[in-house]
């Protein structure tokens, strides 16, 4: 017997359903309990128009060609290489294309997929979609709101809230602003928060593009890990995923294999090497599945790589794209003609019954279990919070920017004064240093005490008095700092000969570093507008 950590071994993960809810089907629009997605012979074509005026072509590609398959509570992952085809998939079953470009069946639990299916099931873009400027309990709590229906209560509301941030472990960090960790490439956060804002609503059915895009190995784990612990609940979670280490990928209770639009395999994740190795692959021991399938698919990569003849790469490639295509046709072909293919057109066949004239081709729709009362007012707390965040921002880069500018101006405390300094001091009216000090005192604290403390208290509108006079004396030391160089270019005797542009831009390489790259646009028009101003 094999060990359980051999990757010739696939363990079956035991599922237990037996606190999963019942079964309501009596409604085609509503969706709970249990549900199984079936897809029948789907294929989808994008029409794509050239972008040449006055010349457009319109031309139509096939994106998936005579798909079938079927997919139960569990993980279904939908593996392929970088063509686009996996994608294509998720986004045809999760009813994110065109509908117009759709031909064949999807059913759920046998019947034809409603309408509103968008609504009914959760979905999460590879490109998070998260709110940075809100915390991350204010992300969740948006979704719950609208997308709850009105009978659930505010207790309940916040009971499934508290579940899904322990579930995905963002407890601790509920009230972090996801833009605070955005700064720090926190994509991490940004995931897990993209996840819960669909979990909360407790749909039967997750999508999920590529959702470990971008993530380490441990983040990785960890991400899956929760998609293996919503699956035992009894969802049907379907993801595409371009690699899988051999710790995720033994989880995996379905596996589809797609490339070009076609199937290369679907069925239990379990039999996939079993069914390769009778086909006549040879399967290293020590390489893991998934990369083994891939390494297939993509027509032996490896295998082009290690010839020992002599050859230019550019050679190699072609030779590489020839055969993947060979491989891509050769592989359709035995998954058409195999045994798991016919057993499953044995399951697929009674689940279409009636619906094989029957395609739902309605329009979707977008409909709202929220009335519009209660989305508008949501709408405007949610963005206003939003607003209230990037106008303070906004502020705080405007007040940097001011007092730094507005330091310019010491270089003048010396050169208006100079002759009047050097008449009283050589006439004995006082030594340098009271003079020095006498200056600083009288004009230079005021002119920047002042303004920190006018601007702190319209900026801060907190009552945390610790935040009020931490920004209080940053502001301060930023007005001080930046007056330390003009003001020791006007106490020298040439002051005259450096030009205020230098100065001007001297701190335009400050801003520059500071905030530049986080306001890019803004800053290079300031730059533009401070620089004409001064020449």
């Amino acid at each position: 017997m094999s060990s359980s950590n051999d990757p010739g071994t696939i363990p079956m993960i035991e599922r237990n359903p037996s606190d999963l809810p019942g079964m309501d089907t009596s409604d085609p629009d509503t969706l709970t309990g249990e549900a199984v997605l079936s897809f029948h012979n789907i294929s989808y074509r994008e029409t794509v128009q050239s972008d040449f005026p006055f010349h457009k072509k319109t031309r139509v590609i096939e994106r998936l060609s005579k798909i079938s398959g079927i997919m139960r509570p569990g993980l279904n992952a939908i593996m392929g290489p970088e063509d686009g085809s996996r994608s294509w998939l998720l986004d045809v079953l999760a009813a994110r294309k065109d509908p117009r470009g759709l031909s064949g069946d999807i059913l759920i639990n046998g019947k034809p997929r409603p309408a509103n299916f968008k609504c009914t099931s959760g979905y999460v873009p590879q490109n998070d979609v998260v709110m940075y400027t809100v915390t991350v309990r204010e992300n969740i709590e948006f979704s719950a709101a609208l997308r709850l229906p009105m009978t659930v209560t505010r207790d309940e509301r916040r009971r499934r809230i508290d579940e899904v941030l322990e579930l995905l472990h963002l407890d601790k960090v509920a009230n972090v602003k996801v833009f605070i960790n955005f700064l720090c490439g926190g994509i991490e956060l940004r995931k897990r928060t993209s996840i819960a804002m669909e979990l909360v609503t407790e749909h039967p059915i997750l999508f999920l593009d590529d959702p470990t895009t971008g993530l380490d190995l441990v983040t990785t784990t960890d991400v899956i890990s929760v998609l293996i612990r919503i699956s035992m609940r009894g969802q049907t979670v379907i993801f595409s995923i371009n690699q899988a280490q051999y710790s995720i990928f033994r989880f995996f209770d379905s596996l589809t294999l797609v490339a070009s639009g076609k199937v290369m395999y679907h069925g239990p994740s379990q039999e996939a090497l079993e069914y390769f190795k009778s086909a006549g692959y040879e399967y290293d021991s020590h390489n893991n599945p998934a990369d083994f399938f891939l390494d297939i698919i993509n027509g032996g990569f490896s295998a082009i790589l290690d010839t020992e003849e002599e050859g230019h790469d550019a050679d190699k490639y072609k030779e590489l794209s020839g055969r993947q295509h060979q491989v891509t046709e050769k592989l359709a072909n035995m998954y058409a003609q195999s045994s798991l293919y016919r057993e499953m057109r044995t399951e697929l066949d009674p689940l279409l019954g009636e619906q094989r004239t029957g395609r739902s081709s309605a329009v979707e729709e977008i409909t709202c279990v929220t009335p519009f009362w209660h989305q508008l007012r949501w709408n405007i707390f949610h963005l206003f919070k939003n607003y209230y965040v990037g106008t303070i921002s906004g502020l705080l880069f405007f007040f940097t920017v001011f007092q730094t500018i507005t330091s310019v101006s010491a270089r003048e405390l010396f050169e208006i004064d100079r002759d009047r300094f050097l008449h009283e001091h050589t006439s004995g009216y006082y030594r340098v240093l009271p003079y020095f000090l006498g200056k600083l005192l009288a004009e230079l604290v005021p002119r920047r005490l002042l303004p920190s403390i006018i601007f702190t208290v319209i900026v801060f509108m907190e009552t945390d008095v610790k935040g009020f006079f931490a920004m209080f004396f940053t502001i301060m030391m930023l007005a001080y700092s930046a007056s330390s160089l003009p003001l020791s270019i006007g106490a020298g005797e040439k002051a005259e000969a450096v030009p205020t542009v230098l100065v001007v831009i001297y701190f335009m390489f400050i801003l520059f570093w500071s905030i530049g790259d986080k306001e890019p646009s803004f800053f290079l028009s300031f730059v533009a507008t401070a620089l004409m101003s001064v020449l």
